[in-house]
């Protein structure tokens, strides 16, 4: 199985922010807008190899946050107890509990995907159904920053456009992204649809594992790809604090 640190890369490889760097024990974060998994700070590893992270190193990022006229913002990963509790003594909410899904790519099933076609890059209708969903141009950036094998999907009901997808493969991992489902085509298989091409594009440029990350609280998302052969393998949150009046 892929380990922690391998599967981070590949999502950040095929999320990636617009601009990255160290920042005492953390990993700073320039989303440009993309949305929050691109634009949070994190501690630059998990578990036993985490840095130590002291109430000054938080009054420092912070104070970066705020020079950028930005909240703070921060992903707290699987090993990350010290942070977590360090920012609930600062007021910071939680948000957004994510779980992370994995699977070897021969464990999902072949086939079944010809409604959908795989292109790069996105066409009109593609933004369209994102826009609708709420993937905007800050976050079609994102994909336009991937440097690695990518595609985007087009799922088609009848001769109608039904959903879009992007996919892209890094070091043998292939990470689903923006999976949206047009509201007139859901509950009609689109998004398993989509999933099993994003699988057999995958395959194609050498994937070895698929992956993706989904909010605990999309139940029905999370059921459908565990029944596709996904299974949990990790999760994270994010803290967050609103910056005060004379913050901004």
């Amino acid at each position: 199985m892929i380990g922690g640190d391998s599967l981070w890369a590949a999502f950040e490889a095929t999320w990636p922010p617009a601009s990255r760097d160290l920042f005492g024990p953390f990993v700073w974060r320039d989303g440009a807008g993309g949305g929050q998994r691109v634009s949070a700070a994190s501690v630059r590893a998990a578990g036993a190899a985490a840095p130590a992270v002291s109430n000054a190193d938080l009054d420092r990022i912070e104070a970066r946050f705020a020079a950028h006229s930005r909240s703070p913002l921060f992903q707290v990963r699987p090993g990350d107890d010290a942070l977590d509790t360090l920012l609930a003594a600062r007021q910071y909410t939680v948000g957004d509990p994510t779980i992370t899904m994995l699977a070897p790519i021969d464990r999902i099933p072949v086939g079944g995907a010809t409604k959908v076609y795989t292109s790069w890059p996105p066409v009109v209708v593609q933004r369209e159904i994102w826009a609708a969903g709420g993937v905007d141009a800050a976050r079609i950036a994102v994909m336009e920053r991937v440097t690695c094998p990518k595609t985007t999907l087009l799922a088609r009901l009848g001769d109608a456009p039904a959903g879009a997808g992007f996919v892209a493969v890094h070091n043998g991992v292939a990470v689903i992204h923006a999976l949206e489902v047009a509201e007139a085509a859901r509950r009609q298989g689109m998004a398993r649809a989509m999933f099993l091409m994003a699988a057999h594009w995958a395959r194609s440029e050498g994937a070895t594992h698929i992956a993706l990350q989904v909010t605990q609280a999309n139940a029905a998302a999370r059921a459908l790809y565990s029944s596709l052969g996904m299974v949990a393998v990790g999760q994270y949150h994010y803290r967050k604090r609103s910056l005060s009046p004379r913050e901004t």
